[in-house]
């Protein structure tokens, strides 16, 4: 569920990178291991992720894991930024999901794109989610995208927001 979080992630920021808004994405599995993923696209961005919320929400017959990548704000303490979302679930008999933060400084920000280091937000169906695993398993999934992962590492920053 990680890794495919961090490979949607990864094309995810690949799509942001040029400066176009992410039209939401949602991703599925099967249990052959084949994926799909469509591009949820309305006339209203919010009516998209809303769309793929309760997709994700209700699942496939055939889905093993989901992941949705919307494009939206990270309300800090601070401020808030521009962050992709992803939302990843693994069906079953005991659903497991998390749920992530991608934050990001847009291109037409005067110092620039920039990738921030990614945020857990919530992890559920886990009695104690080894955090560190789970990340290795996410960044795992980032450089399984090779076109995304040389963009994200090329405009990574060493900091947190």
């Amino acid at each position: 569920m990680a890794a495919m979080a961090g490979f949607f992630a990864a094309h995810g920021v690949w799509s942001v990178s040029d400066g176009a808004t992410l039209i939401p994405m949602l991703a599925h599995e099967r249990p052959n291991g084949e994926r799909g993923m469509d591009r949820l696209v309305h006339d209203d961005v919010a009516d998209a992720a809303r769309a793929g919320e309760e997709a994700l929400r209700a699942g496939h017959g055939d889905w093993v894991r989901a992941a949705l990548v919307v494009d939206a704000y990270l309300h800090l303490d601070t401020s808030r930024v521009d962050a992709l979302i992803v939302d990843a679930v693994e069906y079953g008999p005991s659903r497991r999901s998390l749920k992530m933060a991608v934050p990001y400084r847009p291109q037409g920000a005067p110092e620039g794109f920039a990738v921030y280091r990614p945020k857990f937000i919530e992890v559920t169906g886990m009695d104690d989610p080894d955090i560190a695993a789970l990340a290795e398993s996410f960044f795992s999934g980032v450089d399984s995208h090779e076109q995304a992962a040389a963009v994200w590492d090329a405009h990574l920053v060493d900091e947190s927001v």
